[in-house]
């Protein structure tokens, strides 16, 4: 008996690499079912991820879980099912999860999960993740945190010399009148 062969189509295999090049820039990735959006839709959608540094691309589900094992990412089969989108985000994935949440509310897009800084979210952990505040908000957070104790200083500072004025300009008034 001869020894069963699977013949593989180099088409296929550019596309799985296509999608593998796409991936491997990326680190973060939020799964969505795009049916029953119309064209206008989506270029709308596009448009709002490209504000913040996101691509979204449809896929075809068995290229995706192909270059998502060979780039050894998790596994997440259980969102590569039916009519799939990927948004990719370049940059920081918070916002990308944002718009696409705020999208869900007025159109028929459903989040399915994603892949967030190496770890499978389901569709309820990317809501509560897209709540989250982004990382710039955070750091003003922490750089307002950390100057309130300096301004605090300051203040005290200069109401010492305002007192110190005014109690001056006080005795010299006395004088003048007296």
């Amino acid at each position: 008996m001869s020894d069963y062969v699977t013949k593989i189509n180099q088409n296929k295999k550019e596309a799985v690499s296509a999608i593998k090049d796409s991936f491997s820039e990326v680190k973060d990735f939020i799964f969505t079912d795009y049916r029953g959006l119309s064209v206008d839709q989506i270029t709308t959608l596009r448009a709002k991820l490209r504000e913040v540094h996101a691509e979204y691309h449809v896929v075809k589900n068995n290229y995706a879980k192909i270059a998502f094992k060979d780039l050894e990412y998790p596994l997440v089969d259980e969102y590569l099912v039916g009519p799939t989108a990927i948004a990719l985000a370049r940059d920081e994935s918070g916002p990308v999860a944002k718009a696409l949440m705020e999208l869900t509310k007025d159109w028929p897009l459903q989040v399915k999960g994603g892949i967030i800084n190496g770890s499978v979210f389901d569709a309820v952990q990317v809501d509560a993740y897209s709540k989250l505040p982004g990382r710039l908000e955070l750091l003003a957070s922490l750089m307002g945190t950390m100057n309130a104790p300096l301004q605090n200083f300051v203040y005290a500072l200069n109401g010492v010399t305002t007192k110190l004025v005014r109690t001056v300009q006080a005795v010299a008034d006395q004088k003048a009148q007296g």
